[in-house]
């Protein structure tokens, strides 16, 4: 665990602590946790819905599993603070007005998540991970294209195979996986903010067999496309 390190716990999701446990034990910290309510009145109340607001793509992970870890920029890092302390004072104090200044402070926390969530490249380089910022931002540029792990490896001139020992070890997924989480991401927006069928989206998203878009998404949310998108509209 480092100064500035995030975590995203999911619904449903069990991490275990194992080696972290004694550095978990000293360290100090923000925890928030919320209901789909805590949005405001306007949130959705199902499982499903939740997981499909705009505010909360970083949750619904696709194909990942277990808590995500991100850093927040040194820089940032005094108003992250500042807002989580306006957050505890609000909830604490509970003067005329708190649930809806509460409210405000968790909306912004998350928009900040998201923005942090959506620049891997960018977090990867300051962790001076160079090849694997690399790789990423080949996936951001190519996810609605039909790539394979032969053209990352290509894009970064190393060997699939080296390319797939190197990502595993230090994100503990494949390439292959990385790509379809990307795409997933997108389909999820496309559903929710768009009227495009559910052909148009998998072919936005790189899929040409709109049947095999629909297993995966299935695989990767428990739920059909067409199901995700009424959710997050109800």
């Amino acid at each position: 665990m480092h100064v500035g390190d995030l975590y995203l716990i999911a619904p449903g999701e069990i991490v275990a602590v194992g080696a972290q446990a004694g550095a978990l034990a000293q360290a100090e910290g923000w925890a928030v946790s919320f209901p789909p309510a805590g949005l405001g009145p306007d949130a959705p109340d199902a499982l499903l819905s939740w997981r499909a607001h705009p505010l909360l793509f970083p949750f619904a992970r696709g194909a990942a599993q277990g808590g995500q870890r991100l850093s927040v920029p040194t820089a940032d890092r005094p108003v992250w603070s500042a807002r989580l302390a306006a957050l505890d004072r609000e909830l604490r104090t509970r003067r005329d007005g708190y649930r809806q200044a509460v409210i405000a402070h968790l909306s912004l926390l998350l928009v900040d998540v998201s923005r942090l969530a959506a620049d891997i490249a960018g977090d990867l380089r300051l962790s001076d991970e160079p090849l694997l910022a690399e790789v990423f931002d080949f996936i951001e540029k190519h996810y609605h294209e039909r790539i394979s792990l032969t053209d990352v490896a290509a894009a970064v001139n190393i060997s699939s195979g080296h390319l797939t020992t190197v990502v595993r070890r230090k994100t503990g997924r494949p390439v292959l996986e990385w790509i379809t989480e990307r795409r997933m991401a997108q389909a999820r927006r496309l559903l929710t903010e768009t009227n495009l069928s559910i052909t148009a989206v998998a072919h936005s998203v790189g899929y040409s067999d709109p049947a095999y878009f629909v297993r995966t998404f299935r695989n990767a949310h428990g739920t059909t496309p067409l199901r995700w998108r009424l959710a997050g509209r109800q």
